[in-house]
């Protein structure tokens, strides 16, 4: 039989019928009616007669359907049948990506972090994306050794992002570990990584903590001249020292007003518990004076220019700081938590458990219970208009160059 060319399949024209063009051994190119050609190896086993679908033109080539032509034959000289031996091997293929890195790291999402908060997932997922998936995704996870997850964390490492190359090695470790209990792995290579990364500078949010400077700031916060909304989210925020993003995303709903406190729900809460913010009077003035403006808007307290429907910016306060004149090297929001923490405990002398459960850190009692919301909640109340009433004194002190004289309760 005379080979088929090149040229001849290249010219193969659709007809009213499907038909072949063969090229020996059972090998030919079938056309269909709309013009599709595929490459079909007939071929006998076990008495019965097979077709093993190779692949279609023009992606296959007429040299490349011979090449798979010629190692189906050579499967059959050695009595295996070529269409079960690809059938192996495709559930050997599907086996391994069930089983690989990037399938391990996305059912570790979605097991995982499914009751966290969605930007935690999302820093989560950039991570793997970003990082691991790229090197690691298609390995069987099981087959991954340290040095090779180490050669995915140096290229994180030498592109100046040491914070997120050891943030990587710790997600990657969770994941490793997350496929030995599902019985997908046998161990976590990442345990054999520690101090192979370079040791990264722990890094603090920019505070201020001197009484006199903190007047001075909160002088300028007070003359800042932006949008109603910032501005309140802005005096709002040394008040309260809660996380930025809780302060932001605060609702209406949220707001207790009989009891004077603002109620916040455990999946808003980086511990995942319901927090308890005990509201000064001059917070609730604050609010009170932003709600004929906003309460009829929707959910937010503090909503978005762009729509009701979303919450202000991470930016906003951020970028109001800075039009006052302060750098992101002097404050930023995150900071006024630890100028509550410091002022609170070294200049009135509250109860360090009251401030550290008032920001929302965990804490426990003598018997090493952790604290429940409402634990210390007029000891916490009282701490709360204290530390207001000594902000408008710094505030007064600044305006006048008078020392601080009063006199503030301390936390029993």
């Amino acid at each position: 039989m005379e080979k088929l060319t090149a040229k001849q399949v290249e010219q193969a024209k659709p007809r009213d019928t499907a038909y072949k063009l063969a090229d020996g051994g059972g090998l030919h190119l079938l056309v269909n009616p709309k013009g599709a050609r595929y490459w079909r190896y007939d071929y006998r086993f076990g008495g019965k007669r097979k077709t093993l679908a190779i692949g279609v033109y023009p992606e296959v080539t007429l040299k490349a359907a011979r090449q798979k032509h010629r190692k189906a034959r050579e499967l059959l000289s050695n009595d295996a049948d070529p269409g079960a031996v690809r059938k192996v091997e495709k559930l050997k293929r599907n086996l391994a990506a069930a089983e690989s890195f990037q399938a391990l790291a996305s059912e570790w999402v979605e097991v995982r972090l499914a009751d966290k908060a969605p930007a935690t997932k999302k820093r989560n997922q950039s991570i793997i994306d970003n990082y691991l998936a790229p090197w690691l995704g298609s390995r069987p996870i099981a087959d991954i050794e340290p040095q090779e997850l180490l050669a995915a964390l140096k290229r994180a490492e030498s592109s100046g992002t040491i914070d997120s190359a050891h943030r990587a090695r710790q997600i990657a470790g969770q994941i490793f570990r997350y496929a030995v209990v599902t019985g997908r792995a046998q161990r976590d290579p990442s345990g054999d990584l520690k101090g192979a990364l370079t040791s990264r500078q722990k890094q603090h949010r920019a505070a201020i903590t001197d009484p006199t400077e903190v007047g001075r700031l909160l002088v300028a916060m007070e003359g800042f001249d932006g949008t109603f909304v910032v501005k309140t989210a802005l005096l709002l925020t040394p008040l309260l020292f809660q996380r930025p993003g809780e302060i932001r995303a605060m609702e209406w709903a949220e707001i207790n007003w009989d009891a004077a406190q603002w109620e916040i729900p455990a999946e808003k809460m980086k511990m995942r518990q319901p927090h308890i913010v005990p509201l000064c009077t001059q917070a609730l003035a604050l609010l009170r004076e932003i709600q004929p403006f906003t309460e009829h808007r929707g959910l937010y307290v503090f909503p978005s220019a762009r729509g009701a429907s979303r919450c202000l910016s991470d930016n906003a306060v951020r970028v109001a700081l800075r039009t006052i004149g302060y750098s992101k090297e002097q404050v930023t929001p995150h900071g006024f938590r630890a100028t509550a923490r410091t002022l609170l405990d070294e200049v009135l002398g509250y109860r360090v458990d009251w401030i550290e459960h008032q920001l929302a850190h965990a804490v426990k009692d003598a018997n090493g219970r952790a604290y429940n919301r409402t634990s210390h909640l007029e000891g916490r109340a009282n701490m709360m208009q204290g530390w207001a009433d000594y902000l408008d004194v710094l505030r007064e002190q600044a305006k006048s160059g008078n020392v601080v004289v009063a006199a503030f309760g301390k936390g029993s």
